[in-house]
């Protein structure tokens, strides 16, 4: 599956049925606690990732959180 990610295409292993938005975030190796996610221009909720499925040529844009002083 092509999805872009920020912009950038990149290619996932993940089977249609089973494109889980979790599942494509934990193979990019994106840490849930410290990210948010729009996909195709709606913010979604990590509690909704377990239930979202990517389909091909979805657009994500993943902003990591950084902590600091």
């Amino acid at each position: 599956m092509k999805i872009k990610v920020n912009g950038e295409e990149k290619k996932i292993e993940l089977e249609q049925e089973n494109a889980l938005l979790s599942q494509a975030l934990y193979h990019m190796g994106y840490k849930p606690n410290t990210i948010i996610v729009e996909l195709n221009n709606s913010i979604i909720n990590s509690v909704r990732w377990e239930k979202v499925k990517l389909k091909d040529g979805d657009n994500l844009e993943i902003v990591s959180i950084v902590g600091g002083g």
